[in-house]
């Protein structure tokens, strides 16, 4: 009879998400919007029916100029690389900057940028960079686009080992000048995600004298050296950049590009339906029907490198008891909220704190995460103390697969264990603010970065990482500190994934959450878009080595 209610229950919720709602690896987009085709559409346990797609007439040669608008889900805060927090700000830094090193176009291999080669030392301690020449940083308020060189280079990693929010090059000394064109990079201990992390926008190379002009406000005046310059940052509404035609890779083919803040992502199919935008960038539920099945538009999708999570907190309240997180796991049917969540195949239900497409994943630690068992729940609950329930708050932020969530987890709660879950929603500063700070007894969010496990087991697990936004619930387990200081001493990736695993272990059996999803990356484009590349972590770079992205005038 409960088990009845409660299905009652998640179809109403689910009737209310549809209301509120209006709410293939690396293809680049060239080859899709040119080949006269079909494409799959897929309803959450209906048949696949095939949409015919329409063909447009592309020139040879790319077409030069115009503006390419892009939509964003939530809204970019600071945008300044030492202070940035979500994936949101980083697809603007990463347009603007360029970083010391890259990731190439499928994660599998970094190579250079603003370091045209580098050495490692025996000992994995010290790095050597010979920095490109050339190079030249956007015209800025405080100097004139003048050429980068190896002191700003020693400046950004300084700057970020410093003040990084998310502690991104921790694991840096002291970078310092040793000759006209090279850095070298001192670290604390070995650590081979050393040049990974130098990928990421955080740490994007920039010019001490606008970050000391600007002061605070740097982050909305960004300069850096990369294929576009900001002309304006408005909170909560829209970037725009204008192309830097001395950058040093390519002229970019676009005059302008825009990232537009777009919450919903039915708004954001409707806007590129309308032709307002040309991407829809990690649209969901609906939208990615609409999208699929308009002749007129195509949909880029592909598995990501993404966990979805409710992290509970380890250290305050009912859930730093392991019964208490346990009761609560077995509490919710993570199937059928996936399912219920991700209507159109938006993603696939998860089980670990590890995407599957990193290289550290192990799959025989599935089976230590607790099934739905709600009578066990119960009794667990019991147990620990709260025959009755209690009540408790979980933080997310205001984007429609979060709200989604946060409803159903609030009724499976309620119904089985008569837990009280008050939903506090916010956009993404303020709720970062509250993720990283330890006070709040849940936070639901998704984490995406590189194949590396580093940057989710260490980020979300390493007792160093306590009081940012990766550890904010507390986790503290000092065996996996120790697996996680090896494995990144360890130069073998073999050896290194051993480590991994044995530590992705010890975090399952902990129990420090519900890892529940992992989401595809999925674009909606403008057929007119040209050689955009769709890529895992779900960046967006739109002039590369190997992309410079187009319109059809």
């Amino acid at each position: 009879m409960k088990r009845k209610s409660l299905a009652l229950a998640l179809a109403a919720v689910l009737c209310v998400s549809s209301l509120t709602a209006c709410g293939s690896s690396g293809n680049d987009s060239k080859k899709d919007t040119t080949d006269k085709g079909t494409e799959a559409g897929t309803e959450s346990g209906g048949e696949t029916e095939q949409v015919e797609k329409e063909q447009i007439e592309v020139p040879d040669e790319p077409t030069k100029g115009g503006t390419l608008t892009v939509s964003l889900s939530s809204s970019p805060r600071n945008l300044d690389p030492a202070k940035y927090t979500g994936s949101y700000e980083g697809q603007v830094i990463n347009n603007v900057c360029d970083r010391v090193v890259e990731y190439n176009k499928d994660l599998s291999e970094i190579v250079p940028s603003l370091a045209e080669d580098w050495t490692v030392s025996d000992d994995g301690l010290t790095y050597v960079f010979k920095i490109r020449q050339g190079v030249k940083f956007q015209k800025g308020e405080y100097q004139d686009g003048r050429e980068m060189t190896a002191e700003d280079i020693a400046y950004s990693l300084n700057r970020s080992a410093k003040d990084s929010s998310l502690n991104r090059l921790d694991m840096l000394e002291n970078a310092e000048v040793t000759g006209d064109w090279e850095v070298t990079c001192t670290l604390a201990e070995p650590n081979a995600a050393f040049l990974t992390a130098l990928t990421d926008a955080g740490n994007s190379i920039v010019p001490k004298e606008e970050v000391e002009g600007w002061g605070d406000d740097f982050g909305a005046h960004l300069v850096g050296t990369g294929p576009f310059a900001m002309e304006s940052f408005e909170l909560d509404q829209q970037s725009v950049l204008v192309k830097n035609p001395d950058y040093w890779v390519a002229e970019p083919n676009l005059d302008k590009l825009v990232f537009k803040v777009i919450t919903d992502s039915n708004q954001a199919a409707n806007a590129l339906k309308t032709g307002e935008i040309d991407i829809a960038s990690s649209i969901t539920g609906e939208a990615v029907k609409s999208v699929r099945d308009d002749s007129k538009l195509q949909l880029m999708e592909m598995p990501g490198l993404h966990v979805a999570y409710i992290y509970f907190n380890q250290v305050n309240g009912p859930t730093a008891d392991k019964k208490v997180r346990e009761a609560l796991i077995k509490a919710i049917n993570v199937e059928e909220m996936t399912a219920s969540i991700y209507q159109y195949g938006e993603a696939v239900p998860a089980k670990l704190s590890l995407p599957p497409g990193s290289w550290g994943y192990d799959a025989s630690c599935e089976e230590l995460v607790p099934d739905y068992d709600p009578e066990g729940a119960k009794k667990l609950l019991t147990e620990a103390g709260y025959p009755d329930g209690f009540e408790c708050d979980l933080y997310i932020s205001n984007t429609a697969l979060r709200e989604k969530m946060a409803t159903l987890v609030q009724a499976y709660l309620k119904t089985n264990l008569n837990v009280t879950v008050n939903i506090n929603k916010s956009e993404w500063g303020t709720f970062s603010e509250s993720a990283a700070s330890g006070n709040a007894d849940m936070y639901g969010m998704s984490w995406t970065w590189y194949p590396d496990p580093y940057f989710f087991l260490n980020k979300l697990f390493s007792s160093k990482e306590i009081g940012a936004l990766g550890n904010g619930q507390g986790f503290s387990n000092a065996e996996v500190d120790q697996l996680l200081d090896d494995a990144l001493k360890a130069t073998d990736q073999n050896e290194r994934a051993e480590m991994y695993k044995k530590a992705l272990r010890i975090v399952t059996e902990e129990l420090p959450g519900i890892f529940y999803s992992n989401e595809n990356v999925i674009h909606g484009l403008n057929p007119e878009v040209q050689d955009f590349v769709q890529k895992a972590d779900n960046q967006m770079f739109f002039v590369t080595p190997w992309t410079n992205v187009w319109k059809v005038q």
